[in-house]
């Protein structure tokens, strides 16, 4: 859980906020998070983001990070998120089908994935 407890301090020191499973910038909801939910088959701890990632700058989204954001495309899965039968998105320039209205889903997070999903944020934030 020390991945947990240090993003939570990357929140606190980047203006965010988590509360009732969702992360806040300001009064903007910029992501959702779930942490020791025994209820979500995935992982105790799974983040998902949503936005606009048809391109991203350069400064902020690497080829390396688009291929992690790649890697975790949330596919539809009929949960109830109001995207049934799913989305067609284009992310960071590649086109997907059956996309879920949370675009990525990052379970159980580590080094990559987190470096990624804080440069999802920064996106968000700036937006």
């Amino acid at each position: 859980m020390k991945n947990v407890r240090d993003f939570l301090e990357y929140l606190q020191a980047n203006e965010m906020s988590f509360r009732e499973g969702a992360v806040y910038f300001g009064d903007r909801v910029v992501c959702y998070m779930n942490i020791e939910d025994e209820s979500d088959p995935f992982s105790p701890w799974t983040i998902w983001s949503y936005g606009d990632y048809s391109e991203g700058p350069d400064a902020i989204i690497c080829e390396r990070m688009r291929q992690v954001a790649w890697e975790n495309v949330n596919p539809c899965a009929t949960c109830g998120a109001g995207c049934d039968p799913g989305n067609t998105k284009v992310i960071f320039g590649k086109r997907f089908e059956n996309v879920c209205n949370a675009d990525m889903a990052f379970y159980s997070p580590e080094a990559d994935a987190l470096e990624c999903v804080k440069r999802l944020l920064e996106m968000r934030k700036n937006a």
